[in-house]
């Protein structure tokens, strides 16, 4: 049986769920991840009972998953099994934890992909300025590289949500975690530029809450700013593979590279977790070694 063949799950797993959003306030992507890896192990299992579970069946479960997984994937999954049976027990539904003593494979730290300085001068300057909707898209840019956003985060921001006079940007991260965030000189002006002479341009009258908007009066989505910095990343000639994503690395790694600290890399990323911050380091680090190999006499 596979998972696709499930229409209703066990009522327990969507109050584990229920609970998870109220608790923790879990973004939607998440809950949907931990539904989707629940799912998968109720049709694994032959009784489709994973309430009453073994350790031993949720380690041969693992060994069936991981040969068709990354370690992130199962370090995921086995997170949120932690979580689904830590829940039944504090319901009085199980005694004892399967998951107890379960170890997460050790995941391998790979380099985010980012982008050198020069190749994001070029990137910003891309969009043509003579057209509204570019000026939207340089406003855009500027913002994403100068306060290091996730794409979700850059195409939700309210005008309530930017004080030009202050600075700062309120942005609205996972989990309904906000933060605000320094826009610095010139991400406050283009925004500036963009609102005075192009935003009701584009909506052409119609009204909208949000700060960047399409024709449409709405939000720009996700996959159509994705395409945006594609275009514009074949016009400033960048070959590497580009997405919105490698902007907010790029954004943290030249933080770092300029002598930011870390934690204050960890507070404006909006990461819950040090350790999620400290991949940049590596990145840093790299960059170190070019300048000394690149530089020094016995380089």
């Amino acid at each position: 049986m596979t998972s696709d063949d499930i229409k209703d799950l066990p009522p327990i797993i969507d109050q584990f769920l229920n609970s998870l959003w109220l608790e923790d306030g879990l973004s939607k992507n998440t809950l949907n991840s931990y539904r989707y890896d629940l799912k998968q192990l109720v049709a694994w299992h032959k009784n489709n009972d994973i309430v009453f579970i073994s350790k031993s069946e949720i380690q041969e479960y693992l060994a069936f998953r991981f040969p068709h997984s990354k370690s992130r994937s199962i370090s995921r999954l086995l997170a949120c099994l932690r979580r689904f049976y830590r829940y039944l027990i504090r319901e009085n539904i199980i005694k004892v934890d399967p998951t107890l003593m379960i170890e997460a494979p050790k995941a391998s730290k790979s380099l985010p992909k980012s982008l050198n300085e020069t190749d994001v001068e070029a990137l910003l300057k891309a969009p043509n300025l003579n057209d509204d909707q570019g000026m939207r898209d340089r406003a855009m840019l500027e913002l994403l590289y100068a306060c290091g956003l996730r794409v979700s985060e850059l195409i939700s921001i309210l005008m309530t949500e930017v004080s030009i006079t202050e600075g700062v940007i309120r942005v609205t991260g996972k989990g309904n975690k906000t933060r605000l965030v320094p826009l610095g000189e010139e991400a406050s002006f283009w925004i500036e530029q963009y609102v005075k002479k192009s935003r009701d341009l584009i909506l052409k009258q119609k009204q909208s809450k949000y700060l960047f908007v399409t024709s449409r009066g709405g939000p720009m989505s996700r996959q159509a700013f994705w395409y945006l910095i594609k275009r514009y990343a074949d016009i400033s000639g960048i070959t590497q593979p580009l997405s919105p994503h490698v902007l907010r690395h790029a954004f943290a790694t030249h933080l770092l590279n300029h002598g930011a600290d870390l934690r204050v890399v960890q507070m404006l990323l909006g990461h819950s977790d040090i350790s999620t911050t400290q991949i940049y380091t590596h990145v840093a680090r790299e960059r170190l070694k070019d300048l000394h190999q690149k530089h020094h006499p016995r380089g």
